[in-house]
């Protein structure tokens, strides 16, 4: 187990290093120079860091939870399984209707429509089960207490 450690953490520096890089080579070079296209591999490196950390968690934690107790495996399957479903119903009650106030001809396509609805719902379901979750942590502390 001391041979994982040392490999993530050497890992995690090379990781910082690069991001680190890619900062300071959009800094130095201008984000709107060669036609934008700084800001996009700006954009490529945190959609691949953002992957990576999903792919790490679900990976390594369906790997140790099984090692631990093959029983809680089924419990991250029904969490994603879940978390899926959330998805699917913010996508299906995104309507993708044009933005307000751009001219037809800039209109984004119906698919980046759609898919920026989804992520405005998703953003606010979120929000309303966290606030949710603070209300019943509270609840459930008060109720402890007695």
């Amino acid at each position: 187990m001391k041979n994982y450690g040392k490999f993530f953490k050497i890992l995690m520096v090379v990781l910082i290093v690069i991001s680190v890089a890619v900062l300071v080579y959009g800094f130095i070079a201008g984000f709107e120079t060669n036609g934008g296209r700084n800001t996009d591999i700006l954009l490529y490196w945190a959609y691949a860091m953002l992957l990576l950390t999903l792919i790490s968690v679900i990976v390594f934690g369906a790997i140790i939870s099984f090692k631990n107790n093959p029983k809680s495996v089924l419990k991250l399957l029904i969490g994603l399984v879940a978390v899926a479903a959330i998805c699917f119903v913010a996508y299906l009650l995104a309507p993708g209707k044009p933005a307000v106030g751009i001219l037809d001809a800039d209109q984004p396509a119906h698919t980046t429509l759609v898919l920026t609805d989804t992520l405005l719902n998703l953003t606010y379901f979120t929000g309303a089960l966290a606030i949710l979750a603070i209300i019943a942590g509270e609840i459930r502390m008060s109720v402890r207490k007695k």
